[in-house]
C-alpha cells in the first residue's frame, strides 16, 4: 500500500515537472526513487515503474538505514537488473567507503551522504589505514601528519595531536579541518575508482580495498 502511494505521488510529480517551464532558461533533472524496503518483489515492481517514467536518472531509496550491508547490496543488484544502464543510478544516503566501492561494483554511478562532514564534526576521519576516532587518548601525543597519504592541504599542515586537541576542546575549527579532510578522502576514493575502471583493474583492486 505504501509503495502504491509513493508511485501515485511520483506520477503527480512527473506530470508537474513536465508541465513546469524552467526558470531563467535553466532546466533541472527529476530522479524518481525506487522503494520497496528489503522485499525483492516490491523492489522489482518499483524499479519497473520507475524505469517506465523515462526520466534523466533514477534513485534508489530506503537503503543504508540500518539493514545489514549484504541485504543492501542484494537490493541494489535486484533493482539494477531493471533500471536502464544508460542513465545514472543513485542510492540515496550511501555511505561508508566500503559501501561506495561495493555499490560501484554493482552498477551505481552517483552517491551522496552526510557521513564525511557529520563524522568530521564528531572527530572521526577516514584514512587508507581505516577510520580514526580522534577523541581517543592514543592520538594525544601523535605529532605525525593528519594523513600522510591525504590529498588535502589540511593533511600536511596539521597533526593528529593538534586536531585531537581542537576536538576535545570543542573548537569549531576541528569540524572544519576534519570535514575538509574527509571530503578530500572521498573525492580521492571515487577518482581512484574511476581510474581503476578505465584501466580495467577495478575488480582486483576492490578485493584488496574491501
Amino acid at each position: 500500500k505504501s509503495l502504491d502511494i509513493s508511485h501515485k505521488w511520483l506520477e503527480r510529480g512527473v506530470r508537474h515537472f513536465k508541465e513546469t517551464e524552467p526558470l531563467y532558461g535553466y532546466g533541472q533533472s527529476y530522479f524518481p526513487i525506487v522503494q520497496g524496503s528489503v522485499y525483492k518483489d516490491l523492489r522489482r515492481k518499483s524499479a519497473e515503474f520507475i524505469a517506465s517514467q523515462g526520466m534523466d536518472g533514477n534513485a534508489i531509496g530506503g537503503l543504508s538505514v540500518g539493514e545489514p550491508a549484504e541485504v543492501m547490496y542484494e537490493m541494489i543488484e535486484t533493482v539494477n537488473e531493471i533500471l536502464p544502464k544508460d542513465k545514472p543510478r543513485y542510492p540515496m544516503g550511501v555511505g561508508p567507503p566500503a559501501n561506495i566501492i561495493e555499490g560501484v561494483a554493482r552498477g551505481i554511478d552517483m552517491f551522496d551522504c552526510v557521513m564525511p562532514t557529520r563524522n568530521g564534526r564528531n572527530g572521526m576521519i577516514f584514512t587508507q589505514e581505516g577510520t580514526i576516532n580522534l577523541k581517543n587518548e592514543k592520538w594525544k601525543n601523535d605529532f605525525g601528519e593528519l594523513d600522510p597519504y591525504g590529498t588535502s592541504y589540511v593533511d600536511h599542515c596539521y597533526t593528529r595531536a593538534y586536531l585531537r586537541h581542537l576536538v576535545v576542546s570543542g573548537e569549531r575549527l576541528a569540524a572544519q579541518i576534519a570535514s575538509i579532510h574527509n571530503l578530500a578522502f572521498y573525492l580521492a576514493l571515487v577518482r581512484e575508482i574511476r581510474q581503476r575502471i578505465i584501466d580495467g583493474t577495478f575488480a582486483d583492486w576492490k578485493d584488496e580495498a574491501c
